[in-house]
């Protein structure tokens, strides 16, 4: 936080030297927040220095700097004057909870003339915050295009994956030596498989070999050996 000041360079303000500027900030409860009192002294440049003391320039400098802006100084254009800036506050950080809203500058000295005054903050940022503050444009560049790119991985990722699942074969079946249908894949596909076998699979694979035979399916091999069995006994009673 620094303080310009523009003063005319007059035998006035040359003969105060240094003096004082006091800034206090206060909260919207009314309470002071900070305080600050520095010193400061007319410089014949632009200077943020806290103490200072006026540049000697001769009585022979002065009349052949005011001769040679002469035509300059009577159309208006410039005058004779001299801008000090005083740094009030180097580090000084907020509070969050009782934050500034009103400074009170005082210049410690009645006979000082001043022409304007401005109060400047410059705010001191690091990181993502810097470069929001100081290239705000190109920020929002990179962060639409990032998001936009960001969203499109996502997009191409999963229709990738849609096209692969579409691209699969479907599931083999297959027949083992003991005559049961067997699924290659895994038990995901075991259930699909079910239902568009339907009444295809015939035999369940969990039976033992004596259910097997007690099945509906196996009645005719049953009545072929009971009728080979009573052919035998026939046989045998004659």
């Amino acid at each position: 936080i620094y303080l310009q000041l523009e003063m005319p360079d007059s035998p006035t303000n040359q003969q105060v030297g240094m003096f004082m500027i006091k800034t206090t900030c206060f909260s919207q409860d009314g309470e002071q927040v900070a305080t600050s009192a520095r010193s400061a002294s007319q410089l014949q440049k632009a200077s943020s220095s806290r103490v200072g003391m006026l540049r000697y320039r001769s009585d022979l400098l002065k009349t052949l700097g005011t001769l040679l802006f002469l035509p300059v100084f009577l159309s208006g254009a410039a005058e004779q004057k001299q801008v000090l800036e005083v740094e009030l506050f180097s580090e000084y950080t907020d509070d969050p909870y009782s934050p500034s809203v009103t400074a009170v500058i005082e210049i410690m000295s009645s006979t000082v003339q001043i022409y304007s005054s401005q109060l400047y903050v410059h705010a001191h940022f690091t990181g993502i915050r810097y470069l929001l503050f100081y290239f705000p444009v190109l920020s929002a560049i990179v962060g639409v295009l990032s998001n936009f790119i960001f969203l499109s991985f996502l997009f191409i990722l999963s229709y990738t994956r849609q096209l692969f699942k579409v691209a699969q074969t479907p599931e083999q079946v297959m027949m083992t030596d003991d005559g049961h249908l067997e699924l290659e894949g895994g038990n995901a596909a075991a259930a699909d498989l079910a239902e568009l076998l339907g009444p295809l699979q015939t035999e369940p694979t969990h039976l033992s070999q004596e259910e097997l035979h007690l099945r509906p399916g196996n009645t005719t091999e049953l009545q072929d050996r009971n009728t080979h069995g009573e052919g035998e006994e026939r046989e045998n009673a004659e």
